[in-house]
């Protein structure tokens, strides 16, 4: 996409004035910068592979392996303000048995200086869902969910919509201290987290350090070291998840949640190596889930009396392999 037009040498001839012949040269000849056309246009996409799919420290795929990818358009105002419209894939494994994960999203992200700032609204779509309540269908507060929750149960007595999808509004900032190290604040909220009528909040903090390209490794090989802690504060959800003793719904567990890693980049491809972890109970986390693979443990909870305990939401590590190509950046 990058054009440029051929230069144009100009001669600059400046003449004295007030000051004698003898003062100033009688020319200064000078060469003109390139002209340079400016391209607003780019378009950035990749794919990655990873072993587990982690949202905020809890699996998405069943702590199994998933693959994702993206295409996002921009359109650079100028060189400080850049809007973006992007959508993206994942595959998961929910208990609703939707058919994947697939985001749209847009936003505008303006620089000034070190600062680079980024808002915008993020859906999270989750086609092909079938809603699990089973047994008779109606909620603690006698709400009917209908014959086809009715009709489809999990075996652990988890329950879950049909369609959870749900929308959220961020913003986002880093700061660059220098060429290695970089730091930065994110806050996401939506009025309903995953469709549960739980509102959601989430802020974190992170930090990402690149060590220097001379002196490491092979040629074109780079590495650099990050890690991210946040915090997910949690509202109470509808009728569909209530419990004998909240019929009319659930007030879900606040929890925090951390992640540290290192990272190998060659060209266009990056190798992720990454532990991340919260501090949700199995009791509490399966309340928050509907884990369908979560089994009886004896873990009991206000909000879950089953005595259900999930482990989606423990320690896991992950590793992803991912290629990210910008047209303005990569393709010649």
């Amino acid at each position: 996409m990058n054009k440029t037009l051929l230069s144009v040498a100009a001669l600059l001839a400046v003449g004295a004035t007030s000051a004698s012949a003898a003062d100033l040269p009688a020319k200064i000849y000078t060469k003109a910068p390139p002209i340079v056309a400016f391209d607003p246009w780019d378009v950035a996409f990749g794919a990655a592979i990873m072993s587990d799919y982690v949202f905020r420290g809890i699996t998405q795929s069943n702590h199994k392996p998933s693959v994702t990818a993206y295409f996002e358009p921009r359109y650079n105002v100028t060189k400080d303000l850049q809007l973006y419209v992007g959508s993206s894939f994942e595959s998961i494994s929910f208990p609703n048995r939707a058919a994947a994960e697939v985001d749209i999203y847009g936003g505008i992200r303006p620089t000034f200086g070190a600062f680079a700032f980024d808002f915008g609204v993020w859906g999270y779509l989750y086609p092909g869902g079938t809603c699990q309540y089973g047994g008779t269908g109606v909620d603690f507060a006698g709400n009917f969910q209908g014959a086809e929750c009715a009709a489809n149960g999990l075996l652990n007595g988890n329950v879950l919509k049909k369609d959870v999808s749900f929308f959220e509004g961020y913003a986002k900032v880093a700061y660059t201290v220098n060429d290695q190290f970089t730091i930065g604040a994110n806050e996401y909220y939506t009025p309903s987290y995953l469709n549960s009528g739980a509102w959601g909040n989430y802020a974190s903090v992170t930090a990402k350090f690149v060590a220097p390209t001379t002196g490491f490794g092979p040629s074109g090989v780079g590495a650099y070291v990050s890690g991210e802690f946040g915090r997910q504060w949690l509202g109470t959800s509808d009728s569909f998840y209530g419990v004998p003793a909240f019929p009319g719904g659930i007030k879900y567990k606040d929890y925090n949640t951390w992640n540290v890693g290192v990272g190998f980049t060659y060209k266009v491809f990056t190798l992720d190596l990454r532990y991340s972890d919260t501090d949700l109970s199995k009791a509490d986390c399966n309340a928050f889930t509907s884990d369908f693979s979560a089994s009886f443990s004896g873990d009991f909870s206000p909000i879950n009396p089953s005595g259900v305990g999930s482990k989606w939401c423990g320690a896991t590590f992950i590793a992803k392999l991912s290629a990210d190509v910008t047209l303005q950046s990569n393709i010649k």
